[in-house]
């Protein structure tokens, strides 16, 4: 068994309290670890998070966002909000109250949904199979035909995370899990910067001291029917068979008495079908050199050409792209004569397109994808190459 440590992203041997890689104690360690692939990700504290990564002078102080005035109410609170017992949705005249010295800023929701949909992307460098919830958060499957570089799902979480943080300047809370409902369950166990597992074998003894209210669906008028009939805990559940379930809830007690053990046959199920497969990757200082962003973008390729043939797909253009030291977007597109597979014809549109764009300016970021996505089948016609494999 193996552990992961999550600031470098680096696998361990289970047992170690630190990584010897890069000395943090931050590792993540269960039996089930490399065999998980569902998750859910939550931004932490999201819209006080951008607001406080906008300024910077309030990083350490209390926050509020939210409509101050009589019937103000409260959208996000930061953690050290939180603390005072400021809670969302709380009425602000409370929240101020229990808090006065907080700051209050009105939302900007075009800024939060600009940043989502950022953190949405780089979820994209993982997998496809993204389920959104809300601005913040978002179920992912990492099976090993959804990833877009061959890894355990848990590190790929891990890189997520890490460029979540270093490139967008939020932080983000994950579960990992054998289905949703624990996936989501898991991620709200350690906030904020958290990583949790839970596994199929300890699901059911978590799940039994939780309250009902816990279960995916059960509202407070549920939870107060359930109540009223002395089921109080998830354990309360867990007691009763199936038909007695059924016979009091219907469809929806069968429902509760799978979830009553942690089972959730649920699939994540993306917003949309992919269109295109990239990976790219932020520079540890800006580069305008042609072979820098080169070598950055033959190590990019593989990832590309591995997701192909996995997803059973072919690109039909090349991509790349570039962002400026001054956070602009570049993208160039080059078409393709024939879909393919190959890393070297991939590679090789790149380098067409990079050259042209390296002309002195200051990179930050660079990466590769391929568009026009077509079945692996119309990819690399043999007598192209001479009849030998498209890999």
């Amino acid at each position: 068994m193996r552990a992961l440590c999550r600031d470098c992203c680096d696998w361990l041997e289970a047992g170690e309290a630190a990584c010897p890689g890069c000395g943090s104690v931050r590792v993540v360690t269960h039996d089930e670890l490399e065999q998980l692939a569902i998750a859910h990700i939550d931004c932490d504290a999201f819209y006080a998070s951008v607001e406080k990564r906008d300024r910077p002078e309030l990083r350490e102080e209390p926050l509020i966002v939210g409509h101050a005035g009589g019937r103000g109410v409260v959208t996000t609170a930061c953690y050290i909000a939180r603390k005072f017992g400021v809670r969302s949705a709380m009425p602000m005249f409370q929240a101020l109250e229990r808090c006065p010295q907080a700051t209050v800023i009105p939302p900007d929701m075009a800024k939060y949904r600009g940043v989502g949909l950022e953190v949405r992307e780089i979820f994209r460098e993982a997998t496809e199979v993204i389920e959104p919830v809300s601005l913040d958060e978002a179920y992912l499957d990492l099976s090993p035909e959804n990833l877009v570089e061959a890894m355990p799902a848990a590190q790929a979480l891990a890189l997520i995370s890490h460029r979540v943080e270093s490139e967008i300047g939020i932080t983000v809370s994950i579960g990992l899990a054998p289905n949703k409902l624990l996936a989501k369950l898991a991620s709200e166990l350690q906030k904020p910067r958290g990583f949790s597992v839970i596994g199929r074998a300890e699901a059911r003894a978590f799940l039994a001291g939780l309250p009902v209210s816990k279960i995916n669906g059960v509202g407070p008028a549920t939870a107060e029917r359930l109540s009223a009939a002395g089921i109080e805990t998830i354990a309360d559940l867990q007691s009763l068979s199936e038909a007695e379930l059924v016979a009091r809830h219907g469809k929806f007690g069968r429902r509760l008495g799978r979830f009553a053990v942690g089972e959730d046959d649920r699939v994540v199920t993306p917003d949309r079908p992919a269109k295109s497969i990239s990976a790219e990757t932020t520079f540890r200082r800006d580069t305008g050199a042609l072979e820098e962003l080169m070598q950055t973008i033959e190590a990019l390729v593989p990832r590309v050409s591995g997701s192909l043939v996995r997803k059973g797909l072919a690109g039909s253009a090349v991509v790349i792209k570039l962002k400026t030291s001054g956070f602009q977007i570049v993208t160039r597109t080059r078409r393709l004569a024939h879909p393919t597979q190959r890393a070297q014809v991939l590679l090789e549109a790149a380098r067409a397109l990079i050259e042209k764009e390296a002309d002195g300016r200051l990179f930050r970021l660079a990466g590769i994808g391929v568009d026009g996505l077509v079945p692996a089948a119309e990819a690399d016609p043999p007598d192209l190459f001479g009849g030998g494999s498209p890999r």
